[in-house]
């Protein structure tokens, strides 16, 4: 199991942005975390299959409609094991 963590920058909040990453991950069987950050953009934390990994990178990358996505820039990745079942958003 690989794990991966994640900034979203753009308008990335009040447009549905964690709800989309919660639904999107589940889907895929990934455990983890999404997050609003102060700065305003959001945090993701994810652990699962490589390829469910990546489909959530990709789908970070476009968003949901009213998102505007700049940018998807990786983070130091957390323990696999330390992630959350199911995924979940951390308010």
């Amino acid at each position: 199991m690989s794990s991966i963590r994640l900034e979203i920058r753009g308008r990335v909040q009040g447009v549905g942005f964690r709800w989309f990453v919660r639904e999107t991950a589940r889907k895929l069987g990934l455990s983890g975390w999404v997050s609003n950050r102060p700065d305003g953009n959001v945090e993701v934390a994810a652990a699962g299959a490589d390829e469910a990994l990546e489909k959530l990178r990709t789908a970070l990358g476009n968003g949901p409609p009213g998102a505007i996505v700049q940018s998807v820039n990786n983070l130091p990745a957390p323990e696999a094991e330390s992630l959350p079942k199911p995924f979940t958003i951390v308010r």
